[in-house]
């Protein structure tokens, strides 16, 4: 068995999850260090490349501090406190250089893998049971989850620098399923509760060629579950990547269902295009 901080990830994280974050920040990383201009526009966003590195670099930067066990605050839980937080966050940290941030980002990967080493080793000598919730920008979650939450952001913004480079992505069938743990646990916590209002539907999530999960509303009330609900009223098989993409709110359900990485069917099919729009990406 080796280590959180080493390859072939055991213990605290889910088998893959310590190798998935170190191999995506030091992708992230390369892309970055051969970046000569940092000031041009992020398809699809307000911020400029060196901007969304930077902001990148911070967030890794908090998780590691989390995982450490260090208290960090960063917005109450909603999209709009998040962005805000990002913004006040971004405003007092001045680096916009490609070479620092590369560094950074995967200096505080490692970071985060190393206060995860650290936690096993302290629990290990401690009664079962004693691990608490650390608190992060979506509410309480287990370290694995907390892994999962920083591969999920590391690969969105991933997409978003490989989209502004003209570069190829790193995301892909195995690491988006390694995001479903934090993702699970979060879309309760993002849904748009007037766009979900009244509503009363059993959804089933599959992953093409891997995991399955459940969506319940009752009332515009959801409950998300790992194991699909009996039943469903509607099954959607979402190719992996644009599930995360759509997700991470980087992609719309219609140019995917266009792209055949979509497919619905069950007693109310009709339901699929809404599901995506019952969520704010946070």
């Amino acid at each position: 068995m080796t280590t959180a901080a080493g390859r072939g990830t055991v213990g605290t994280l889910p088998d893959g999850l310590g190798d998935a974050i170190r191999d995506t920040a030091a992708e992230i990383a390369a892309m970055l260090s051969g970046a000569a201009d940092t000031g041009i526009a992020v398809p699809g966003s307000e911020w400029t490349l060196g901007e969304a590195a930077a902001h990148l670099a911070q967030a890794n930067e908090l998780m590691a501090d989390i995982a450490a066990g260090r208290e960090r605050r960063h917005g109450d839980g909603t999209p709009q406190s998040l962005a805000a937080a990002n913004a006040l966050a971004l405003a007092g940290f001045a680096e916009r250089g490609a070479g620092p941030l590369a560094a950074m980002i995967v200096e505080q990967a490692e970071a985060f893998l190393g206060a995860v080493a650290a936690r096993d080793a302290r629990e290990d000598r401690e009664p079962a049971g004693t691990g608490e919730p650390l608190h992060t920008p979506l509410g309480p979650m287990d370290l694995a989850t907390l892994g999962s939450y920083l591969l999920t952001h590391m690969l969105g913004h991933g997409w978003d620098l490989a989209r502004a480079l003209r570069r190829s992505h790193m995301v892909d069938r195995r690491r988006v399923e390694l995001t479903l743990p934090f993702l699970i646990t979060a879309m309760p916590r993002v849904l748009d509760a007037s766009a979900a209002a009244g509503l009363t539907a059993r959804y089933e999530i599959r992953l093409r060629g891997g995991a399955a999960f459940g969506v319940t509303l009752t009332d515009g009330r959801p409950v998300v579950e790992a194991r699909p609900p009996e039943r469903p009223d509607c099954t959607i098989l979402t190719e992996p990547v644009a599930f995360l993409l759509m997700a991470l709110g980087r992609r719309g359900p219609w140019g995917a269902m266009a792209r055949g990485g979509v497919l619905a069917w069950g007693r109310r099919p009709w339901l699929a295009p809404r599901f995506p729009t019952l969520f704010v990406a946070p």
